[in-house]
């Protein structure tokens, strides 16, 4: 009954929380290396990261996603994911307390899998190099 209990405590604070940055978001920063399959473009696999895969995370987990680009600096060129969650907490419900995946982390990427799949199929694979996890202060 407490894990029920807060999930929708959670899921209220997730939904109240719009576009735009607010006190105590948390965002995971992470820069990612994209390898095409033969005959793919760039902008193919963006389309498809963009509009199917980050859609499909959104719709299993407390979050919002972006997909970014570096115009400068030392990963110039590279392309980078933006994890958005409302609170710390909202991102630790996925965890154990010793960080490993819980049930509900396991459950949201069983259920994006088939997209990653297909993304790797069709368009190219990517790895994540995950950095930091930021609060919004």
């Amino acid at each position: 009954m407490k894990q029920i209990i807060t999930f929708f405590l959670l899921a209220s604070t997730f939904g109240a929380f719009g576009q735009s940055l607010q006190r105590d978001n948390l965002i995971g920063l992470h820069v990612i290396n994209v390898e095409l399959n033969d005959g793919v473009t760039m902008d193919e696999f963006q389309e498809f990261f963009v509009n199917k895969l980050i859609p499909e995370y959104e719709k299993h987990f407390m979050i919002r996603g972006h997909l970014v680009k570096s115009v400068r600096g030392e990963y110039k060129d590279k392309f980078g994911l933006v994890w958005v969650f409302a609170t710390e907490p909202t991102r630790d419900y996925y965890f154990n307390d010793d960080g490993t995946p819980n049930d509900y982390e396991l459950e949201g990427l069983a259920k994006v899998k088939p997209f990653e799949d297909e993304l790797k199929r069709r368009f190219g694979s990517y790895e994540v190099d995950y950095k930091d996890d930021w609060v919004v202060q």
